[in-house]
């Protein structure tokens, strides 16, 4: 009997052209440039045009990862975006996508999980798959956080950029064994106990404002290191590999302590994971795609390799994905 797999045949990325350094920042806020790196590792982030939205940056990494795949918007049964700065309350930012590539068949819409975000629609979009419901479908994820952020917070705008990245995902059998090339399997939590460590005061049915971001940070690096660890191991031990076995590990780009840390505790060299948070802060939901466009595209990812991809975000949520590219 076939066995569906979820096979990543295209990745794209997209950041806007403005770059804000941690100098600027320091002439803003009470920072620095050392006092950044020392607490995240982050030297510079991309920051959102005005009148540049969502949607935007979506349509532009969907684009290189369809041209990647070979495919149009045409070939696509479905797109997942995962977001938690969409354009607009509702209709979803996927469906202004959807038009903007020319897919007409289908559908397509947002999940919300914050910086967990992309690995609940790689998830939602694998299963898709798996069932038969669709044989094409996009991931994208995209964010604008520099929208909801409180510039005066030094603790908590020197962290974030914006960005998007993208996957398209091709039905292909394979033997249901973890020799498979496609994503071998994903992993999903959340703990809403901690609902309030990471948040945005404001939304449309408590306050009708949008609201900036807050954050309680020692206790989001505490959870953070711990989750991903055991979620990392869920993943392999689930199907039968060890950290050794991994090629590369593709870990959502919060922190440059919370990489480490996590590292640290599956006993993996440094060198086996990839880290862009110096140059992108944290993205959110694009943080994870927008790391894998960057190592595939400079070929340290290369077709067979074992990758492991995990995050952590507001809700809390955290999951991981093991995938054979």
């Amino acid at each position: 009997m076939a066995f569906l797999r979820s096979r990543i045949v295209g990745v794209g990325a997209y950041l806007p052209e403005r770059v804000l350094t941690n100098e600027e920042l320091a002439a803003q806020v009470d920072t620095s440039d050392a006092w950044i790196v020392e607490r995240t590792g982050i030297r510079e982030r991309h920051i959102a045009a005005e009148g540049q939205r969502t949607s935007d940056l979506a349509i532009a990494a969907a684009e290189k990862a369809l041209a990647a795949a070979g495919m149009t918007g045409r070939d696509i049964d479905l797109i997942v975006l995962a977001t938690a700065t969409p354009d607009n309350t509702f209709p979803s930012t996927a469906t202004r996508v959807q038009a903007a590539l020319g897919m007409t068949r289908g559908a397509a819409f947002d999940v919300q999980a914050v910086c967990s975000g992309f690995i609940y629609a790689l998830s939602v979009a694998d299963n898709f798959i798996k069932s038969g419901q669709a044989r094409t479908a996009l991931v994208i994820g995209a964010e604008t956080f520099s929208r909801i952020l409180d510039w005066t917070d030094r603790g908590t705008c020197v962290l974030f950029g914006d960005g998007a990245g993208a996957v398209v995902l091709k039905a292909q059998d394979g033997t249901g064994h973890n020799t498979d090339v496609g994503i071998l399997s994903t992993h999903l939590h959340s703990d809403g106990r901690h609902y309030n460590l990471l948040h945005v005061d404001g939304g449309p049915s408590s306050t009708q404002t949008v609201g900036h971001l807050r954050m309680e940070g020692r206790e989001v690096f505490r959870h953070a290191v711990v989750n991903l660890a055991s979620v990392v191991h869920e993943a392999l031990e689930a199907n039968g590999f060890a950290a050794s076995d991994l090629d590369w590990v593709v870990p959502h780009q919060a922190n440059r302590r919370i990489i480490e840390g996590t590292v640290r505790k599956l006993g993996m060299p440094l060198d086996r994971v990839v880290i862009s948070v110096e140059r992108h802060a944290n993205t959110s939901a694009a943080s994870v795609p927008l790391a894998l466009a960057e190592a595939v595209g400079d070929g340290r990812i290369k077709a067979g390799d074992l990758v492991l991809l995990e995050a952590m975000g507001g809700g809390f949520t955290w999951g991981a994905a093991l995938v054979r590219l």
